[in-house]
C-alpha cells in the first residue's frame, strides 16, 4: 500500500498499538478488510478504530490477561506485509 503515513509499532499500556492514515476512506477500509481475514484465519482479533481515513490498531492477547505476545508479535508482522514492509530484515515489535 502506498502513501500510507504510520507509525512504528509501540507497546502502550501491555499493547502493542499502531496509528495509520491512507489516501482516503477506501483504501483505510481495503486494508481493514484484508487484515480481518488474517484475523478471522489466526482467530486473534485486534481492537481498532477507523474514522475516515485513519485507522488506529491494539493488539493484545485476552487469554493471557490482555498482554502483549508472540501471537501478537506474528499478527503485527503479518499486518506489516499487508503494508508492504519488508519484516525479514527487521526484528518484529520490541516490548
Amino acid at each position: 500500500m502506498e502513501n500510507v503515513v504510520q507509525k512504528q509499532w509501540e507497546e502502550i499500556d501491555k499493547k502493542l498499538y499502531k496509528v495509520l492514515v491512507f489516501k482516503d476512506f477506501q483504501e483505510a477500509f481495503a486494508f481493514m478488510l484484508k487484515v480481518a481475514f488474517v484475523a478471522e484465519k489466526r482467530n486473534h482479533h485486534p481492537k481498532w478504530t477507523n474514522e475516515y481515513n485513519k485507522v488506529e490498531i491494539w493488539l493484545s492477547t485476552h487469554d493471557a490477561g490482555d498482554i502483549v505476545t508472540e501471537k501478537d508479535r506474528n499478527m503485527a508482522r503479518e499486518i506489516d506485509e499487508i503494508l508492504g514492509i519488508d519484516t525479514t530484515l527487521q526484528p518484529g515489535p520490541q516490548v
